[in-house]
């Protein structure tokens, strides 16, 4: 059994529309395999297990039908987590962007590795946003040291990604010389666009935001192609607030009709 994994070009965990509509997505991808109550965990590396982020996390997914949790390996000696256990015992994993190189290196020293790609061969959900979408495949395009460059990946999927493909210009250039040059063909992903993998299958496309694109990058005769793919819109959910004015709209409704009929 091989898990979802949902690559994301980048996104907030903020109010706004198109990041409810992703928050949305992860929690029926991670219902899908959970059946029940699903468990949802970040992993927060790539920004230093910043504060903020974790914040951000537990806001957008606090008031949903899930259990969520953080995994902060700069913070193991205060918490200490047995990781492998932890991980395991997940049905979606979400990993956080920021620095692609930092992030693996710390992965590599606690053998983190190895644990997600058991986790994904167990059918767990894989997803992320910037270097946590591009760590999947086996090579993307990093800024960690500044300039765009590209970077080895876990290569629990082919090919490789850039991400913020249209929102950082200089990124998408560095991507398509380096396809030229000889790194494996893939795709590039604007921010609020993603991949949904299923199984060793092509990807399906989503966009939480108008004009938002995923496109598929290959070396060609003639150069470098870059082909738009077709993507399903995702619509956002209406704030937790606003669900709860509703139905409390309607409760005093049904008991405004219920004592008409009485009267």
């Amino acid at each position: 059994m091989i898990g979802r994994v949902l690559t994301l070009g980048g996104h907030e965990f903020s109010s706004r529309p198109a990041d409810r509509a992703i928050c949305e997505l992860m929690l029926r991808l991670a219902t899908a395999r959970a059946g029940a109550r699903p468990r949802i965990c970040i992993l927060p590396t790539a920004s230093g297990d910043t504060s903020e982020l974790i914040a951000g996390f537990y806001s957008a997914f606090g008031e949903r039908p899930c259990d969520i949790s953080d995994l902060s390996l700069f913070r193991l000696g205060t918490r200490p987590v047995e990781l492998r256990d932890h991980i395991l015992e997940q049905d979606l994993i979400y990993v956080g962007g920021g620095s692609l190189v930092n992030m693996l290196a710390v992965w590599e020293a606690h053998a983190l590795g190895e644990i997600l790609a058991l986790a994904w061969r167990r059918g767990i959900v894989l997803a992320g946003q910037s270097a946590g979408a591009m760590c999947w495949f086996e090579a993307g395009i990093t800024k960690s040291s500044g300039k765009p460059r590209a970077a080895a990946g876990l290569g629990l999927l082919h090919g490789s990604l850039c991400v913020h493909y249209n929102n950082e210009p200089d990124r998408r250039a560095a991507y398509l010389d380096a396809v030229a040059g000889g790194m494996p063909g893939g795709y590039g992903l604007d921010d609020y666009a993603g991949l949904i993998w299923e199984g060793a299958g092509p990807p399906s496309a989503v966009t939480a935001q108008r004009g938002a694109r995923a496109y598929r990058v290959v070396k060609g005769e003639a150069g470098v192609l870059e082909s738009p793919l077709p993507a399903r819109f995702l619509p956002a959910p209406a704030p937790a607030a606003l669900r709860e004015d509703i139905a409390e709209f309607r409760r005093i409704a049904a008991m405004r009709k219920k004592a008409g009929r009485l009267s």
